[in-house]
């Protein structure tokens, strides 16, 4: 391949990770192993990282969806392998160490909705699209959709959506909890960033911690989520990283954090 269709940058400890598959980012199984290994390079950096900034490269989408040239020939046993291997690398996403930030401008469709909702933090251009559009094809999200979207939409909205194949507007998606902002397609990228060196400049062990515990206390009952809780937050008492943070907020001076 004479092409990287997944390229990613390191400045200031924020990784830049972009997709390149014109003209629409389609996540095809190539692009999805080419996003894997940027994050398998990303754990191996992951000292050097404090937060990623995921966006589609160009003007025109954050990812339009799958190769659907590739359902054709599919039967229920490679369609399963396709799935389990796609459900693999899309974990890899939202369970990396540091928050993902997702910068979504053009189209947000199927799989790339689904990509998205991987990330911690979903920030939109004004102009973005969502939608799940797989009906139109007699199929559902597959990727993960059925089970991530309920995190953020209420059941009846997720439906409408689902059956619908309804394409939504960027201020819809934020009424409906899909984002957590809206901006200026002209300034998306400078306030992901932005957004991103905010939380780099925070307490590295705490902002981990605290993802790796919201992750996996959400489907627990509440007596295991706050056992949970409370083990993570007792084991970061033994860190030079929280009595440098009480320090310096009692000598009124910025921490220096150092990850440890």
């Amino acid at each position: 391949m004479d092409r990287a269709l997944v390229t990613w940058r390191l400045q200031d400890s924020i990784a830049r990770v972009e997709i390149h598959n014109p003209p629409m980012n389609a996540l095809d199984m190539d692009t999805r192993l080419a996003l894997e290994g940027v994050f398998a390079e990303l754990e191996r950096i992951s000292d050097q990282v404090r937060a990623v900034v995921l966006a589609g490269a160009g003007d025109r989408a954050f990812v339009a969806g799958a190769d659907i040239k590739a359902f054709i020939d599919l039967t229920p046993e490679t369609a399963m392998a396709r799935l389990r291997k796609t459900h693999r690398i899309l974990a890899r996403v939202e369970n990396y160490r540091w928050p993902v930030i997702a910068a979504i401008g053009g189209f947000c469709l199927g799989s790339g909705l689904e990509l998205a909702l991987c990330c911690d933090l979903r920030l939109a251009a004004d102009d973005a699209v969502f939608g799940f559009p797989e009906v139109n094809l007699s199929i559902f999200p597959g990727n993960g959709g059925t089970a991530r979207a309920l995190y953020y939409l209420g059941l009846g909205r997720f439906k409408e959506l689902v059956y619908t194949g309804r394409r939504i507007s960027a201020a819809e998606a934020y009424e409906y909890g899909l984002v957590e902002r809206v901006v200026p397609s002209g300034e998306l990228m400078d306030q992901a960033l932005d957004l991103a060196g905010s939380i780099a400049r925070r307490g590295p062990l705490g902002v981990a911690a605290a993802k790796a515990v919201i992750n996996r206390n959400r489907d627990l009952a509440l007596g295991e989520s706050l056992e949970s809780e409370a083990r993570a937050w007792a084991k970061l008492t033994e860190t030079q990283d929280m009595q440098e943070g009480a320090w310096a907020f009692v000598e009124k001076r910025r921490p220096r954090y150092r990850g440890r």
